[in-house]
């Protein structure tokens, strides 16, 4: 691997950011505070800077980056598209679209055959919601605390951490319920199978008080993302399948992180065996090389469309580079056992290793994960579990995690840290070498979380 860059001149890094700084303008970001790494390259499971100092990409940058950076066959679909057909209007049958939503639909759970595409997660999220209010002619929707489901107007306000804050219009019918999170249960849970009977009698108890028959659906992340790598317990997501059922909601579960190989299945949802009656996509579909999303639709609420127009749809969704960049990716992820991959990493390396740091290092609470996808939780007393950092953290108070942050990417990782936890996303494709090498850079930088722990060992 090289990591030549453009220019070896670190002057050339400081224009770069200069530039940035005078002229974009940068989300999630107090603007005065933007100071942006300038990237020179990318391969595989690295990239590095200006200055040829290589990062370990342990975040898959927005857990998006499924199958590495610059994979070479990705690329060339990318640009043979380019000088065949680079763009057309979404109104045409074109090969690459048409071929990317067949590969997609032989993945997905049951009978989501049809692919309403997007160009990313959060118009994938609103389009659900359309389709599900559509379809049963009710307004509300229901999506859990501790959620994100993106920054547009519906996607925010259904959005259950604080991101939504500053946006909160309360849309119309939105309402949020608490689902399972054994670690820090709000139900006073001390098994997962209580865990699991609690939260489900919760939901059941807020479909009943605003009402079912004015409940569109029920939006779930598969597994909880950003708000903290939450695997549900067993028996949960069936439950909401069988609550949804008995009051004719549409059940939609949003994998636009989960999915596609993140969780060591092709979507997470495969793990319980659960089929939802919408499923929203994007990232991990084609490692976010070209901006691509979409809505898996089961056949009934298609139906819905059959002697009706669909009133949604987007000018560059269905974007001939965007498909052929997922297909290019879906095939390289089925003949290079990506999933495969991430799956056994994840239970023989990952495992094991994160489980090791947790036994020398008395800051980490709570290790939990599948396949590729792992968060560990930071606290300052493990009898207490009172997290490293508040919840939401800003200025002094978030400055344990930002130490601890700033020690990882010094060592030479790159992490991806939330509140008062720091996530494990790396590529699907990651070796044991390049786990291994990970878990070195955390251990030390685990030491710095230590400092603050009111308990040492």
């Amino acid at each position: 691997m090289t990591t030549d860059a453009p220019t070896d001149s670190p002057a050339t890094a400081e224009a770069i950011r200069d530039v940035d700084q005078a002229y974009v303008f940068h989300p999630w970001s107090v603007q005065s505070q933007a100071s942006q790494l300038a990237v020179a390259g990318a391969q595989g499971c690295y990239f590095w800077d200006y200055d040829g100092k290589r990062y370990l990409d342990f975040s898959s940058q927005s857990v998006n980056v499924n199958i590495g950076h610059q994979p070479p066959h990705v690329v060339a679909a990318i640009q043979r598209q380019a000088e065949r057909l680079c763009t057309f209007s979404p109104g045409v049958a074109i090969d690459v679209r048409s071929q990317a939503a067949r590969l997609i639909a032989e993945h997905t759970p049951g009978d989501l055959n049809k692919i309403f595409f997007t160009n990313g997660g959060v118009e994938a999220v609103e389009n659900a919601v359309c389709m599900a209010r559509l379809h049963t002619r009710r307004h509300k929707v229901l999506s859990a605390y501790r959620s994100y489901h993106g920054s547009t107007t519906t996607a925010i306000n259904l959005t259950g951490d604080p991101r939504r804050w500053p946006s909160d219009t309360g849309s119309a019918g939105v309402t949020h319920f608490w689902g399972p999170y054994r670690y820090r249960s709000e139900f006073h849970c001390e098994t997962d199978e209580q865990e699991c009977a609690r939260a489900l009698r919760h939901l059941e108890q807020v479909i009943a008080f605003e009402g079912p028959t004015l409940i569109a659906a029920v939006l779930l992340e598969t597994v909880v993302g950003t708000a903290g790598v939450l695997v549900p317990p067993d028996g949960y997501l069936a439950g909401v399948r069988e609550i949804c059922d008995r009051h004719g909601i549409v059940f939609i579960l949003d994998e636009v992180m989960s999915g596609f190989g993140r969780t060591g299945r092709w979507f997470a949802a495969d793990h319980w065996g659960v089929v939802p009656d919408l499923l929203t996509f994007a990232k991990g579909v084609n490692s976010g090389y070209v901006p691509l999303g979409g809505v898996a639709v089961s056949s009934e609420i298609a139906d819905s469309s059959s002697d009706v127009p669909y009133p949604g749809g987007l000018t560059y969704a269905r974007h001939p580079l965007a498909c052929a960049s997922a297909v290019a990716t879906i095939e390289a992820m089925r003949s290079e056992g990506a999933i495969e991959n991430a799956a056994a990493i994840g239970r023989d390396v990952f495992a094991p290793g994160l489980r090791k740091l947790a036994d020398r290092h008395p800051s980490v609470g709570e290790v939990r994960s599948l396949g590729v996808f792992w968060a560990l939780e930071l606290v300052r007393d493990r009898a207490t579990r009172e997290p490293l950092v508040p919840y939401n953290a800003t200025g002094r108070e978030a400055q344990p995690m930002a130490e601890f942050a700033a020690e990882c990417k010094r060592q030479g990782l790159w992490p991806f840290v939330n509140m008062n936890r720091t996530h494990v996303a790396p590529p699907c494709i990651i070796k044991e070498v390049e786990v291994n090498e990970g878990l070195r850079y955390l251990d030390s930088a685990l030491e710095v979380a230590d400092r603050y722990c009111q308990t040492t060992r």
